[in-house]
């Protein structure tokens, strides 16, 4: 199985010059914890922000949401997957890196769609394999933790 066949396509971004309270409002739309961030103008992914990023780089630091950018509290130092890249490959950078999501993306680094954990749970094969990534993924100390 591919990253294409289980990704969620078109995932709702920001770009970097989005404020963080609009950033979050998205969050909360969309039910979701992170955000890819992309270009303006375009879809190529320069990063990714959190909810925990905007609560500790934002809130915990007293700044204004509404005049913070997220190119304040995103993260910019991404792993990232291609759409045909194998299951067990993103398995193995999830539990690597410790992260929760991969954004996908294609040769020109435009973001095409995530990969999430619970992805990877709801459609692996080896069952055994995918328990042994969250394990990795849920160990304290992970780089992101997102």
């Amino acid at each position: 199985m591919k990253a294409q066949d289980i990704m969620a396509k078109n995932p709702a971004s920001v770009n970097p010059d989005t404020s963080v309270q609009e950033a979050a409002k998205l969050m909360q739309r969309e039910d979701v914890g992170v955000l890819p961030v992309v270009e303006s103008g375009s879809r190529r992914l320069v990063g990714v922000v959190t909810d925990r990023d905007i609560a500790v780089r934002v809130v915990a630091e007293g700044r204004d949401a509404a005049q913070s950018r997220v190119q304040d509290a995103m993260s910019s130092n991404l792993k990232t997957c291609k759409p045909d890249d194998d299951v067990d490959d993103i398995m193995d950078v999830m539990g690597r890196e410790q992260v929760r999501r991969i954004p996908i993306v294609n040769d020109r680094g435009e973001l095409l769609g995530v990969v999430s954990q619970a992805d990877i749970v709801r459609e692996a094969k080896d069952d055994d394999k995918a328990e042994r990534t969250v394990e990795k993924i849920s160990q304290p100390g992970g780089r992101h933790n997102h």
